[in-house]
């Protein structure tokens, strides 16, 4: 046992003398260990720990150098660990083994799960550290530091507009075709979003997942839910920019404008000139006055 751990010592002080002049990161060797006589306990039923300590030696190894060994038979996708190709199989097969137990919806895995159960608690643990803004998933709390930076490295090759995901460049991509993937199994209506077709299929199964922690009010979609809680707060974001009244939903604000613009229309017509065609000998002045009276209030 001494002898094989002299060697490997002695293999691994080798391979980092000789990495230093070349500036290649060393390859960490698996050091092999036997028994007394002379059998390998990895490769045996009594090592059950050698063998999780040698796959976690194996992972750190395909991690730092960068490998992906290990290949889905269906996809192509690679990855470094047997553990992470496994949870990536479930994807294929549909299963759905890890249920909420809040409202009964299924995930393929169990990480999803927790991140999804995080809607129900409104727990945010994820903080970013330029603005506060705080989130539920770390996922997301990397794609919001992008909106920071102001990078938009994805672009259309169609009308040249940039994104700074790649999933908001294909979704963009679809309005140029057209393309509508994602259908409802139950009723056959496509979507060109797959959180499209999540919120049209709460219709069909009743759904309201979003529940408010004050009233107990329950929405099918976050946005809803939100703007409900600003009734409870009195929180009024939404201006106008033109007389400078607040409302809570954006949806009021939009109404309101319109309100503006039809008094525009309204005094640039009472301000036109009246236009009439010069009257022939034949009218009189009688008939005439009837006419500027009609244009009048047809401009009313």
């Amino acid at each position: 046992m001494a002898s094989n751990y002299t060697e490997y010592s002695n293999s691994l002080s080798d391979q980092e003398q000789s990495t230093t002049y070349s500036g290649e990161k060393p390859e960490i060797l698996l050091p092999c260990k036997t028994t007394e006589n002379g059998s390998n306990p990895v490769e045996g039923d009594q090592g059950g720990m050698e063998v999780s300590q040698v796959e976690n030696l194996r992972r750190r190894q395909n991690r730092q150098n960068g490998r992906k060994p290990l290949e889905c038979d269906q996809c192509g996708k690679c990855f470094s660990s047997s553990g992470n190709l496994k949870s990536h199989k479930i994807a294929h097969s549909g299963e759905k083994p890890f249920k909420c137990n809040h409202c009964g919806m299924c995930f393929s895995r169990n990480g999803d799960l927790k991140s999804h159960k995080r809607t129900h608690s409104g727990e945010k643990p994820f903080e970013c550290d330029h603005c506060g803004m705080c989130f539920s998933r770390n996922w997301d709390l990397k794609r919001h530091r992008i909106t920071h930076s102001g990078e938009k490295p994805f672009e259309c090759d169609q009308c040249g507009k940039c994104f700074s995901r790649a999933s908001t460049l294909k979704r963009h991509e679809r309005t140029h075709s057209g393309e509508k993937p994602f259908e409802c199994d139950q009723c056959g209506k496509c979507f060109s979003d797959p959180s499209h077709l999540k919120v049209h299929e709460r219709t069909h199964s009743r759904e309201k997942p979003f529940e408010c922690d004050q009233c107990g009010k329950c929405f099918s979609i976050p946005s809803n839910l939100k703007a409900h809680q600003r009734t409870h707060s009195g929180e009024k974001p939404f201006e106008c920019d033109q007389c400078g009244k607040c409302f809570s939903q954006a949806g009021h604000l939009k109404a309101h404008q319109r309100t503006h613009l039809k008094r525009q229309k309204r005094r640039h017509k009472m301000q036109m000139p009246i236009k009439y065609e010069q009257p022939d000998d034949s009218y009189s002045i009688y008939e005439l006055l009837c006419d500027v009276k009609h244009m009048k209030q047809e401009q009313l």
